[in-house]
């Protein structure tokens, strides 16, 4: 499967520049006259600079678009950045390298100069940034756009929200490669302000993943609100916990995304559960029952519990974890972070709680898909003809009755907001946001599933 019309967009880029260029003054005052941009505020992840020495390549493209009046905050940012200071110009991130993907080597260029690309890929910042570009390369938002784009009903939803103003805007992390400015935003390209919780809640919000909702009203929220613009971003995460003495530096208290998420440095962003908390085997027999009808309603699973074509679209996109030695990894290592701050005893009894919460949602999901299961099998409701089972979860809202929709809701909000809430420390989110949903959409289900009957007279 694949999002269609991905790069038809050199017409509309090249008739903006060419009215930009009839508007633009030829007047404008040369680069070197330009007034230094400053920044006051420490730790915001943009440092405070004087007008920076402009590397003789950067030159040209800079009083171009001085010239021409365009992309005045890409060049402000570009001069209070790193790369700055270091003498890394424009060409180095868009001459593409003969690494970066077809996708950005072939795109078109409304720039004189026919080598420049807008698009940047990771194998450009790997140029310098090997070890990271390679860590993002393992982790799970390089496989954002593989995952969106693999669900059966992406193709038919319009081009603005599969490509930029809806899935698309968050899912491009993982475009061409990757995207480093999803969490580094050109072209200042600050780690502190990476770091900081604010940077992942553009994604991380909402519907089905409302991480920095739970975050913000968490006490570990409350106490970065609180306190976080005294703590020290520009210090790497690995090194937050290296002097006991937090006043020493500005060491952050309580954690934030990057905490928990990224402890080590590392851009190998995983969580132990998976987006979809969905982990095999499941050593608990009951709970393995409940496991299984759920990945049946995910098509994953056939009706007589042997995988699908579908298993490959979700080890691909990493949406659950296949193999207990890669839960267990990943959920010792989230542990150990716990410990940092916490006893080792209280966070296994957190995480045990939390996975006691997920056997719960499970078993209210598995009747709920049954339920709904029995209408297609006695022809109460149309089977899809393009459905590997009868329910088919991945659909998402583009379904026909009411009922499939709120088994959707079911799984994909209540049932993400139960199991998250638990983990992210938020007991409302968790309970009323999540749980008390779940029993009522399955108190819904059941009486919409027999007033279907009661009308077909089954």
């Amino acid at each position: 499967m694949f999002v269609r019309g991905r790069r038809g967009r050199v017409p509309a880029a090249l008739a903006f520049a060419l009215v930009t260029l009839a508007a633009a003054t030829l007047f404008s005052p040369p680069l070197s006259a330009q007034e230094p941009y400053v920044i006051d505020k420490p730790g915001s992840g943009a440092p405070i600079v004087t007008e920076p020495e402009i590397p003789a390549g950067s030159v040209p493209c800079l009083n171009c678009h001085q010239k021409l009046g365009i992309t005045g905050s890409a060049i402000r940012d570009w001069k209070a950045s790193k790369h700055s200071a270091a003498g890394i110009g424009c060409a180095e991130c868009h001459y593409p390298v003969s690494a970066a993907p077809r996708e950005i080597q072939a795109a078109g260029s409304v720039c004189p100069d026919p080598k420049v690309r807008r698009g940047v890929s990771p194998a450009n910042c790997a140029e310098c940034h090997a070890d990271q570009a390679a860590q993002f390369e393992r982790g799970k938002h390089s496989k954002a756009w593989l995952a969106m784009s693999a669900m059966p009903e992406t193709y038919n939803q319009p081009h603005a929200i599969a490509e930029t103003k809806g899935c698309g805007g968050c899912h491009r992390i993982g475009l061409d490669s990757g995207k480093c400015d999803a969490c580094h935003t050109r072209h200042l390209f600050s780690a502190a302000e990476a770091r900081r919780p604010e940077a992942c809640r553009t994604c991380h919000m909402g519907f089905d993943h409302p991480q920095w909702e739970m975050y913000d009203t968490s006490k570990h929220g409350s106490i970065y609100a609180t306190e976080g613009d005294q703590w020290n971003f520009d210090r790497p995460v690995e090194q937050w916990f290296d002097q006991p003495n937090e006043a020493e530096w500005g060491r952050p208290r309580a954690p934030v995304c990057v905490t928990c998420h990224m402890s080590d440095g590392s851009h190998e962003v995983r969580t132990a559960c998976g987006f979809l908390a969905l982990r095999l085997p499941e050593p608990d027999p009951e709970w393995m029952q409940y496991r299984a009808k759920i990945l049946q309603g995910l098509g994953v699973l056939d009706e007589k519990g042997n995988p699908t074509p579908r298993l490959g679209m979700v080890v691909g996109g990493d949406l659950a974890r296949l193999q207990a030695e890669d839960w267990g990894s990943e959920r010792k290592k989230m542990l150990g972070v716990c410990s940092k701050c916490h006893a080792p005893s209280f966070g296994a009894a957190q995480m045990a709680d939390a996975d006691s919460i997920i056997k719960a949602a499970d078993a209210l999901m598995a009747e709920a898909i049954t339920v709904v299961e029995g209408l297609y099998a006695d022809k109460i409701l149309k089977r899809p003809a393009f459905a590997p089972l009868a329910v088919d979860l991945l659909r998402f809202y583009e379904v026909e009755n009411p009922i499939e929709q709120k088994l959707y809701t079911m799984f994909l909000e209540h049932r993400q907001r139960t199991f998250q809430g638990a983990f992210h420390m938020n007991p409302d989110y968790q309970h009323w946001y999540g749980w008390a949903e779940m029993k009522r959409d399955l108190i819904e289900i059941r009486a919409e599933a027999k007033e279907l009957r009661e009308r077909a007279g089954k």
